[in-house]
């Protein structure tokens, strides 16, 4: 291997330390953000106002370079102002002007607070990779990946994702309260987090030889079948009403393989689509109404569902 291609490898592990300068704790979503930037994706954090997701958010994107835009959605937010839009001169000549979305990392800033006219505007762009606006289509920049931040389900003046919506995102994951020893951490060293001093350690094109690199990782026959068991387990489980579809299964796919060179592999193992399933799997599921009465949720579907399929034998 070359020296230039050991120093992409371990890129990640810079990512990771550079971010953990300013995010204390948050393990769990560090890894998520790596995973999705590994496997081409995007990602939703949601949870509770106060609990680092925006901060997380443009924190990753400093660290990673490329060009990063946010976008604060807001009730009044029109589709044209994530797209753009052309403006017209008097003599009938035309200049588009690119919208927030032309970045390589979007940072979309409680998604749910906007209408759903504006949030299919941005989830379709995620989706096709380009924007069509007055029937001209504008390809966005590569690598592209939205990081969208949201409140919990239900809070005060906010518009929920529709299911086809929250598809669009390879993985979804919750930021919680700190612990109190982290909390303390942050409260203690708040002077130097409001204002820190970060490096960039990657550009575009490291993120897309990194991207290619994850996309070499080799998945063997036993383990897709064990993916695609899994799977079929979720659509079959009856206390669902919906499993995931074949975007879910793709997803899975693509972020066991970014797991696995995460890890240091170059080839999938069982634990690593067991490590995959909630991140990647829990917000394509739905419970039934009847189950949902009597406690049973997502996380619940997916444990008994990763005890009952059998785990295949690996071969040296």
């Amino acid at each position: 291997m070359s020296a230039n291609a050991e120093n992409i490898r371990q890129l990640p592990i810079r990512i990771m330390e550079e971010v953990s300068k300013v995010i204390i704790g948050k393990q769990d979503l560090k890894e998520a953000l790596l995973v999705a930037l590994l496997a081409g994706g995007h990602v939703l954090i949601e949870g509770l106002p106060g609990t680092a997701k925006t901060k997380l958010a443009e924190t990753f994107a400093t660290v990673i370079g490329g060009k990063f835009k946010r976008v604060q959605l807001t009730p009044d937010m029109m589709p044209t102002d994530i797209t753009g839009f052309y403006i017209y001169s008097s003599d009938g000549a035309s200049r588009f002007v690119p919208g927030p979305i032309f970045g390589n990392v979007v940072l979309a800033d409680e998604l749910n607070r906007t209408t759903p006219k504006t949030q299919s505007a941005l989830l379709e762009a995620m989706g096709e990779g380009h924007v069509t606006i007055e029937g001209v289509t504008h390809d966005l920049p590569r690598p592209f990946m939205v990081i969208a931040t949201q409140l919990e389900a239900g809070a005060e003046g906010t518009y929920p994702l529709t299911d086809v919506q929250l598809d669009r995102f390879l993985v979804r994951d919750l930021s919680r309260y700190p612990s109190r020893e982290e909390e303390k951490r942050v409260v203690s060293q708040i002077d130097f987090l409001d204002q820190p001093s970060l490096s960039t350690v990657a550009g575009a094109l490291d993120i897309e030889r990194l991207q290619k690199l994850t996309r070499q990782v080799h998945v063997s026959e036993a383990v897709l079948e064990y993916m695609l068991d899994i799977v079929d387990a979720l659509r079959g489980d009856t206390d669902l009403s919906q499993g995931p579809g074949p975007r879910g299964s793709i997803g899975y796919y693509k972020c066991c393989r970014a797991w696995a060179l995460l890890e240091g592999r170059d080839y999938v193992i069982p634990d690593d689509v067991k490590h995959m399933t909630k991140l990647v799997l829990t917000h394509r599921l739905h419970v039934k109404p009847e189950a949902e009465m009597d406690g049973i949720t997502p996380t619940l579907v997916m444990e008994k569902v990763l005890s009952q399929v059998a785990v295949p034998k690996m071969e040296a």
